[in-house]
């Protein structure tokens, strides 16, 4: 069912409101402060809060659609001046603070209570001509995020005040028609939620697939007739006879890392980089990178300069593990502690080290040998004298190639996968706006082809 197949209604009118357009004859068009009850909530104090009783709903508790209880703080008791601030089923929250502010919205249902209301967090009551749902679907449509970027403030933190949620104009049909849009959208995004999530799940599956080649390829070989022997460590297991099993540093130039030292920064010098800065198994530089001066540049970089084909691996930081091939050197750069840096010997190929550092096997070395301070981190002789599987040159360059042509298959499949969720989440968009806007008419035909509400 595509949106040009989707029936229209027979006559429109003029909305007066420049970026809604016209809407069907028989809909209004009001602010929604008209037809709701907003309430900011109650200033707990953090220092009283319990880890039993009423369930606080804070901002950090509000997410894109749904509530999340990762992080929950309870209150003891609902008291008389609290009554107020307790939900009710059907209430909308938005949260008004944040990056993600006019994306981070949900609806209450009786299974979440009972809940109360924290300030910095907004609560939309539907009353007399909106029905609840029908609320929820307008709050979801790009028109409410499009109203928020242009009334948020945008200081250090992007904010909305309730003058702005008041602000907002909706429009709407009678409220049988409310209720038939709105179960017409419950039925129709909960089968695309459920088609992008079967879709992840296949691109989990492709990833996954990818790890295993390349664990089999770096650690086994590609002939599963050859002859193999234990290699002496128990996370590699079993590799080829011919195979050398040995320290990394015996494969390499040097194994170093970025500097320790704090440098002032600058506007206008040399790039010092990090784990930032490794994307997608690919090093870029960014925009936003930090740089030092000149004489800050020599001090760091008299220990090693930076060269093309230099392995990067993330040894510090929540994406400990991490690695990417410096392709091309546009202008020198120096790194900090977050990267060590590797260079490899006539011994290894860099691309071969590259994939067994990626392989599951080396990943959970790194971590089950991972220090937890302020972030998790491996020392430098962790790296060094951590054991590879080792075939000859010639080997190697055969094991890059099959992996490599392994790989743009299973990348062509995650390609057009990501493309077809990226297109059911355009739809999705595409019809909440249609359908609270009146661009389509639902009728109870649809409903009913959507499923029972």
């Amino acid at each position: 069912m595509t949106l040009q197949t989707l029936p229209k209604y027979e006559t429109y009118k003029n909305s007066s409101i420049e970026w809604l357009g016209k809407i069907p004859s028989h809909w209004t068009v009001n602010r929604i402060k008209a037809d709701i009850e907003l309430l900011t909530g109650y200033p707990f104090n953090s220092r009283k809060y319990l880890t039993e009783g009423v369930k606080l709903t804070r901002g950090i508790n509000v997410k894109e659609g749904r509530l999340d209880w990762k992080d929950t703080a309870y209150w003891s008791e609902v008291t008389s001046e609290l009554k107020k601030y307790v939900l009710c089923d059907g209430d909308i929250l938005i949260g008004m603070d944040g990056s993600k502010v006019g994306k981070n919205f949900c609806q209450i249902n009786v299974d979440d209570l009972p809940l109360l209301l924290l300030q910095r967090v907004a609560r939309l009551r539907a009353k007399g001509n909106l029905v609840p749902r029908f609320l929820f679907w307008n709050i979801a449509s790009v028109r409410f995020l499009d109203w928020v970027n242009t009334a948020k403030t945008d200081p250090m933190i992007p904010h909305i005040a309730p003058s702005d949620i008041n602000g907002y104009v909706v429009s709407y049909p009678p409220i049988t028609e409310q209720t038939a849009i709105a179960h017409f959208l419950n039925q129709k995004t909960a089968q695309i939620d459920a088609a992008i999530a079967i879709k992840e799940q296949q691109i989990a599956l492709l990833k996954e697939r990818k790890q295993i080649l390349i664990q089999q390829a770096v650690t086994q070989g590609l002939d599963p007739t050859v002859p193999m022997k234990n290699s002496g460590v128990e996370w590699i297991g079993e590799i080829p006879a011919h195979w050398e099993c040995l320290k990394l540093k015996l494969a390499c130039k040097f194994i170093y890392d970025g500097t320790h030292g704090s440098y002032p920064r600058v506007e206008e010098g040399y790039r010092l980089l990090s784990v930032r800065n490794i994307i997608n198994d690919a090093f870029f530089f960014r925009e936003d990178d930090s740089r030092v001066s000149f004489k800050h540049f020599k001090e760091i970089s008299s220990k090693f300069l930076i060269q093309e084909d230099d392995i990067q691996l993330a040894i510090v930081g929540a994406t400990l593990g991490k690695v990417a091939i410096i392709k091309k050197i546009e202008e020198e750069f120096v790194t900090q502690r977050s990267l060590s840096t590797i260079r490899v010997n006539s011994r290894c190929n860099n691309e071969f080290l590259a994939y067994f550092m990626r392989s599951p096997a080396f990943q959970a070395y790194l971590w089950n040998n991972a220090g937890f301070s302020a972030q998790p981190g491996v020392y430098l002789n962790t790296v060094q004298n951590c054991y590879m599987p080792l075939p000859s040159i010639d080997e190697q360059k055969e094991i890059i190639n099959f992996i490599r042509s392994s790989f743009l298959k299973i990348d062509d499949a995650l390609s057009l996968q990501q493309q077809q969720i990226e297109k059911l989440r355009e739809y999705k968009t595409t019809l909440i706006n249609s359908a609270v806007t009146g661009k389509i008419r639902v009728t109870s035909e649809m409903v009913a082809m959507a499923g029972s509400p």
